[in-house]
This record gives structure tokens, sequence and C-alpha cells, in this order.
């Protein structure tokens, strides 16, 4: 009896009435505040949650601009955006700044395209698009700007006293080449047209121009390591340049003294040794001195390879092959791109 009178005790002061007073249109603002906060966090975490190519960590912070991108400061940074952007489609994944610094640091460090993915959380294919769309924008309007054959009168007024005083003031170019590493190709005759005996690599090769300022003045387009320098040059299109009393520079490989001749110019290069027990004394001086000078275009092939460390590197097959989209090769655009 006393077990029933406790379970109906503790029964009765359990039971409470509970009383809301939400409406129906109470429950229908709280049902849509929950839609909205759903669609916000659905938004929040399909959008990239950091990319490290952040405009706002560039804005002040000269020293990271230069780091990943070899230009001096954000305002050479901002007006080569301003430059490019109206003529560069936007993209889905990323903004056009973010694009460029990608682009960019890619040049100046050669990250891996899955590197780079991964600090943009983006996939790869959307990083090769990337820097196929900006490389091929930068080199067609930078070119124009920034590789100038100059006049002759503008060499003449700021000819350097080096020059002047072996050459007088008629020396207009000072030519070389050099080689770029590609991965070796599957194509057996592709892999023999690429081989550089010289290098003990597959390679790519270019003809580079300076002034004797310094500044380039003329890029080739990319050829197999197997053309020989005579003939890269005169199918470069570099000797259309020339105008009657211009004088070239180059080193003794490049026997195009009669192509030359054609357009009025002269071909300065050290003598030939090969064959001699001694070179005259007239020969050594003049050797001497196209040596002393012929320094400052390794100089300038240093300075590109250094800064862009992409040309130091093999670099993937689908850089040197042309897409029926494409209007040149990849590395064309990217080596005239890293010249600019």
């Amino acid at each position: 009896m006393l077990a029933e009178e406790t379970a109906s005790e503790l029964q009765s002061s359990t039971t409470v009435t509970v009383q809301t007073d939400l409406s129906a249109h109470d429950i229908s603002n709280m049902e849509g505040s929950l839609q909205e906060m759903h669609t916000s966090l659905y938004k929040s975490l399909k959008t990239p949650a950091y990319c490290c190519f952040d405009v706002n960590e560039f804005v002040k912070d000269d020293e990271r601009v230069k780091y990943y991108t070899g230009l001096p400061n954000f305002k050479v940074l901002e007006l080569l955006f301003e430059f490019l952007h109206k003529h560069v489609p936007c993209g889905k994944s990323l903004e056009q700044f973010q694009e460029l610094l990608l682009v960019l640091a890619k040049l100046r460090l050669n990250l891996g395209l899955q590197d780079i993915a991964y600090r943009c959380n983006i996939h790869v294919a959307t990083v090769s698009r990337i820097l196929r769309k900006w490389i091929s924008i930068m080199s067609t309007r930078l070119t124009p700007c920034c590789i100038l054959w100059p006049e002759r009168d503008d060499l003449r007024k700021t000819m350097p006293l080096c020059f002047k005083q072996s050459f007088g003031r008629k020396v207009a170019v000072i030519i070389d080449c050099f080689e770029v590493f590609v991965e070796r190709p599957s194509n057996l005759m592709a892999r023999a047209e690429t081989w550089s005996q010289y290098k003990h690599h597959n390679t790519a090769k270019f003809l580079i121009g300076i002034t004797p300022q310094g500044v380039i003045s003329f890029i080739s387009q990319g050829w197999g390591r197997r053309v020989s320098d005579k003939y890269l040059t005169e199918q470069s299109g570099l000797l259309d340049k020339l105008l009657p009393g211009d004088v070239v520079l180059a080193d003794r490989g490049f026997t195009i003294d009669e192509s030359v001749a054609i357009m009025g110019a002269s071909l300065h290069m050290p003598a030939f040794t090969k064959g001699r027990d001694q070179l005259t004394a007239l020969e050594v001086e003049q050797s001497r001195a196209i040596s002393n000078v012929r320094i400052h275009i390794e100089r300038v092939i240093g300075l590109v390879r250094q800064k862009y460390t992409i040309l130091g590197s093999p670099l993937p097959l689908d850089f040197i092959s042309k897409t029926s989209q494409d209007i040149e090769p990849l590395i064309d655009s990217m080596v005239r791109v890293c010249c600019c």
C-alpha cells in the first residue's frame, strides 16, 4: 500500500503542463532564418578558405612582392596589373590580381603546379589554364613595349665609353644564344632535334640580342638545339633590322659575316685559333676588346635566369607543344615574358 501511494505522488509531481506562446508566424520566421544560415554556411564551405596570393598581403610589403614576382615594389606590380587585366578574361576560381600573382610566382620561383594548386585551393588543371591564358596575353601586350629595336641616334647618344674606344658609336647589337632545358620527348625525331651535345640534355635554343647599354632588344622563337647559330640568326629576322654601317658583335660560332655584309653592316667576333699556332698582335688586341664587351650579354642572360628560375629547370613537354588554340608554343611566350 505504501509503495502504491509513493508511486502515485511521484507521478503527480512530475506531471508538468507545458504552454508555448509561439505562433505559426514565429515558427515560419525561425525556419527562414535557419535556411539563411544553412545557405551562408554552404557558401563559406564552397569558397576557398585561404589563398596565399592575396592582394592585401602584398600592398605594403615590397619584400614579398620582390620575392614572389621579381618586380621591385607593389607600385610596379599594380601598374602591370592595370596594363593587362582588361585584356584577360575573368576566371571563376580566383580574382584577376591573384591570377597574375600566381603566374609571376611560377615564373619567378618555378613552383610546381600541384604546389600552386594547394596554395590557392584550386585544381591543377585550373592552374595550367591560368598560366596559358595570362602568359599568352602578357607576351602579346608586353613585347611591343619592352623589347624594342632602338633608333640609331638614341644608341649613339648614350653609347658606353668602352664601346666608343674600341668600335666607335656604330655598335647596334650584341648577339648570343642561350638554351632552356626541356624534358626528353618520347618521339625519337623530336628527341634528336632537341638534343644538345654541349649541354648533354634536350634543350630549346633562343637567339638574344642586347644593346651596348645592356637592354634586351631582340629575342627569337625557340629552336631545336641541333640548329646552328648561323641558321638560327638568318631565320630569326634579326638581320632585317640592321642598317648600313651597323656593327654586330658575336661569338666565334656565328659565321654570319656574309649575311651581315649583305645588309651593309659588319660583324666583329674573336679570331679563330683552330689550325693556327699563334694569332697576330692585332688579332689578339681585337679579340680581347670584343671579349671585354661581349661579357655584358652573358651577364644579361645570367640575370634573366637568376630572376626567373623557371628558365633553369627542365620544362614539361606540354610547354613546348602547340595546341590548335595557341598562336605559338608556351615556351616562346614564357621566355619572351621573362625577358620583358
